[in-house]
């Protein structure tokens, strides 16, 4: 009688082939790294315009080559090149705004001296208990601030349209995996799909979760957030504020954190206005901040995104917050997208357990 091979073990076989997989999967993760935010955002672009490349294939008679091409120039012109505008446009009037309170055309101080004299007694004595009340040393404590803080701002908004090196590199990287995700997309998920080591029907319901929760975050959050913005800095150009474009894409950005997004920015400017006596411009900034910007969230998101793909604001929040800190700017996609998968994992595990055994043979 012969010995078995103990090479030939089908046990040892199934977890030599499972460690492969693992660390094949770790080296190919180490070196996607550096491009880590060009594949996400070819992904979640190619996610979100899934729908229109698909009239583009019945449009060219099932040409994927033509079809991915035509997605990737009409990206091109609709939302990549009025971005980067947008982006110079807000770099350039950070700059002068910072460059007009150092060489002292807009006083800080004066600001500050005439909202703390309309406050009544009991504050002042709390500011003076905190120190707070040399106007020019603070002014000068604010401008070291933004010139620091303005600084690392100026050089994260301008690494999204600087002539750079990375930048240009990780931007071909990510219209060449866009190209390619447009034209094998349907195949690449089927492939994704068949190896995902899960049944049939949890992997097409965590497959179509996690393109939902994009297409959610993306279209959904950016726009409502462009439109609260716009809105935020037309109140304040109306109202004569230095830097309302500026201001406009601040509250745009704080616009991804539900519920207390813009009024971040609204809100202290209506209280300044309320302190300083201007009564007319303090309430129509309330006004306009709570019925036209606070409503539009209320009334685009559902018509974007659809009700029954929200999930709860105050899990959104913190998983916006969370992901930014985690991953940067992309963690504001990435973030919920994880949220997502998290309930929904749980929730397969869940029905899972809930279903009855199998009987067992005798």
């Amino acid at each position: 009688m012969s010995t078995p091979n103990p090479l030939k073990n089908p046990e040892l076989e199934s977890k030599a082939l499972l460690f492969l997989v693992l660390a094949a999967t770790a080296l190919f993760a180490l070196i996607l790294w550096p491009f880590f935010g060009a594949v996400c955002w070819a992904i979640f672009i190619a996610i979100v315009f899934w729908p229109m490349h698909r009239r583009f294939l019945h449009g060219s008679h099932n040409r994927p080559n033509m079809a991915a091409l035509a997605s990737l120039t009409v990206i091109l012109l609709i939302v990549i090149l009025p971005f980067a505008m947008l982006a110079a446009s807000i770099t350039q009037e950070a700059s002068v705004l910072v460059e007009k309170m150092r060489s002292g055309e807009i006083q800080v101080s004066t600001y500050f001296q005439r909202a703390v004299q309309a406050l009544p007694t009991w504050a002042h004595a709390m500011l003076a208990r905190f120190g707070i009340t040399d106007f020019s040393l603070l002014q000068q404590k604010v401008l070291a601030i933004l010139g620091g803080s303005g600084q690392a701002l100026t050089t994260r908004v301008v690494g999204i349209g600087q002539v750079t090196l990375d930048f240009i590199v990780a931007f071909f990287v990510m219209l060449y995996l866009l190209f390619f995700l447009f034209r094998d997309g349907e195949r690449l998920t089927e492939s994704v799909g068949r190896a995902i080591p899960l049944h049939p029907q949890h992997t097409r319901r965590l497959l179509t979760q996690f393109a939902t929760v994009v297409r959610a975050t993306v279209k959904g959050n950016i726009v409502v957030a462009l439109v609260q913005g716009a809105l935020g800095a037309i109140a304040f150009g109306v109202l004569g504020l230095p830097g309302a474009v500026l201001w406009g894409a601040v509250m745009a950005l704080l616009s991804l954190l539900p519920a207390v997004g813009a009024a971040m920015v609204w809100a202290p400017v209506a209280i300044y206005f309320f302190f300083t006596g201007e009564i007319v411009k303090a309430l129509g900034l309330v006004a306009w901040g709570t019925l036209v910007i606070g409503l539009v969230d209320n009334f685009l998101r559902p018509i974007l995104v659809g009700k029954d793909t929200r999930m709860p604001d105050y899990l959104i929040l913190i998983a916006t917050l969370g992901g930014i800190v985690v991953f940067g700017l992309n963690g504001f996609v990435i973030g919920p997208v994880i949220a997502a998968v998290f309930l929904v994992s749980w929730d397969m595990l869940a029905s899972v357990r809930q279903q009855p055994a199998a009987p067992t043979g005798r």
